[in-house]
């Protein structure tokens, strides 16, 4: 068995970006906060290599601050066109001042300017607030660059373990487990 785990998980990538008809770059994002309490949600994957799987959000959310609290997460990729999953487990870090600039430049003007409007995960009295501060910072950055906000970057989950999990008949799945060891991976499978 091959025992690369990004290898592994780019060709699958790739043939998602092929099958999947929205967002295959999807996964679900689970945290905990202090109190040792889960949240999840969907995130969008913007980068991955072999330090790490990469997203970006608004430091001062939910799952910003739980990630300031207890730096470890889950993700999971879920490919049901090609009926495979990918979980992903370990510790997070903040990327480089200068990987959360360029991934902010990259993105279109109104996502920029929503993120200078939005209070992430804070309570809204109602939508027309929001679209009142989206005009606020509209009229704010006009004709001029919109820069990355100090409370927005990005995060990369640095896996301990990867699980590669493909669908079987009558349930007979197929369950291959990569963990870190040393500076390479011991690989394994699990029961479906």
């Amino acid at each position: 068995m091959a025992n690369d785990p990004f290898a592994i998980f780019e060709s699958w990538f790739l043939e998602a970006k092929a099958s999947e008809p929205n967002d295959p770059d999807a996964m679900a994002l689970a945290t905990v906060d202090a109190a040792g309490r889960p949240s999840v949600r969907m995130v969008l994957l913007k980068g991955h290599d072999q330090r790490g799987f990469v997203f970006y959000t608004n430091l001062d959310s939910r799952k910003g601050g739980e990630l300031a609290a207890n730096p470890e997460a889950a993700l999971l990729f879920h490919w049901k066109s090609l009926r495979r999953q990918v979980r992903i487990e370990g510790p997070v870090s903040a990327v480089s001042e200068a990987e959360a600039n360029t991934y902010f430049a990259s993105r279109g003007r109104n996502s920029r300017i929503g993120a200078w409007a939005s209070d992430q995960s804070r309570p809204l009295d109602a939508r027309e607030t929001f679209a009142g501060r989206v005009e606020e910072m509209r009229a704010k950055f006009e004709g001029q660059d919109v820069p990355r906000p100090p409370r927005w970057s990005g995060f990369r989950v640095t896996p301990r373990a990867i699980e590669f999990w493909e669908d079987g008949d009558h349930r007979l799945h197929h369950r291959r487990l990569l963990t870190r060891a040393g500076n390479g991976w011991s690989e394994g499978l699990l029961y479906p």
